[in-house]
């Protein structure tokens, strides 16, 4: 298995990415704002050109949904003991105010990201909201999610988003300080291989080729990746359109042949290193119609392929 060492992961960054961004992305997510991956994704996006801000609970939040309650006072230490009780609600690492903990739930977290962190150190409001890459994927039944949680609540908002999630059996709960602790892990691998990945998705979603708005109003994007065991390059993952839930009544945009697009979960299961990409309405979570998958399509057609017949 490779291992992104930080001279290797610049140069394969820039491989991939070879344009300098300059948009305004807020990262959130539901496992907290020390995990590993969700700083090995901050770090390839900043490291791009991205203006980026991270926004997220301060502690594991896993499994709360679109929760909401207004942020309060730490009582309890913040992930991985990186703030103290009595912390303020709200708070930042103090080498770097772009790392921000909100002492609430993954959809605050995001809102306070987009409301009060993005005019203050972003001049306005961001371009793309990232949501993860979370630990575990997110197939299905999206409704406990609070990594889809926080996207919807910012299509809700008005900023195009999408959740990032990763497969348990290459992501781990553990602190940030491990991607240079413990560099050669499967987790600290697959942080930095996921955060690429989704550094290429962002590529191609945000491309100036494809004018108009980035995604259509009042939905977001779920992007699932499996496992890196036998997946080793960035290179090797191909992105597959797909549906949230199987549905041979349904029809779907017409692409590889077909107006029926494969479920996410078949996707994942298969042999290969294929990532799912689904289109849901921010409010139901299910899945759109055909218009509104064309739509994302086609600002993503030189990324997707297809997969073998289901």
């Amino acid at each position: 298995m490779k291992l992104l060492t930080p001279l290797f992961a610049l140069l394969t960054i820039l491989q991939i990415s070879p344009l300098i961004h300059g948009e305004k992305i807020l990262i959130g997510n539901d496992d907290g704002w020390a995990v590993a991956a969700i700083r090995a994704q901050f770090n390839i996006l900043s490291e791009t050109g991205f203006d980026v801000i991270l926004s997220c609970p301060a502690i594991n939040l896993s499994g709360t949904g679109s929760l909401s309650a207004p942020p309060t006072i730490v009582i309890i230490p913040c992930e991985f003991d990186t703030c103290p009780i009595l912390s303020p609600a709200e708070g930042f690492n103090a080498s770097d105010p772009r790392l921000n903990y909100v002492n609430s739930f993954p959809v605050d977290a995001v809102n306070f990201g987009i409301n009060t962190l993005a005019p203050e150190l972003l001049g306005g409001p961001p371009d793309f909201v990232v949501s993860g890459p979370n630990v575990g994927n997110n197939l299905e039944a999206l409704m406990l999610s609070g990594t889809i949680g926080a996207a919807s609540a910012a299509a809700k908002a008005g900023i195009p988003s999408a959740a990032f999630s990763g497969s348990s059996d290459s992501l781990s709960q553990v602190s940030y300080t491990t991607l240079d602790s413990d560099p050669t892990s499967t987790n600290s691998i697959a942080s930095n291989i996921y955060s690429i990945l989704t550094l290429k998705f962002l590529d191609a979603l945000l491309s100036d080729l494809h004018p108009g708005p980035i995604l259509p109003a009042g939905i977001s994007l779920n992007v699932n990746y499996p496992s890196i065991t036998n997946c080793a390059n960035e290179a090797d993952f191909d992105f597959v359109l797909t549906r949230i839930v199987a549905d041979p009544s349904a029809t779907d945009v017409e692409t590889c042949g077909t107006t029926h697009l494969p479920a996410e979960s078949d996707v994942l299961a298969l042999e290969g290193c294929f990532a799912s990409v689904s289109v849901f309405d921010a409010s139901t979570l299910l899945d759109v119609d055909a218009a509104t998958q064309e739509a994302v399509m086609n600002r993503l057609i030189d990324l997707l392929k297809c997969v073998p017949t289901l």
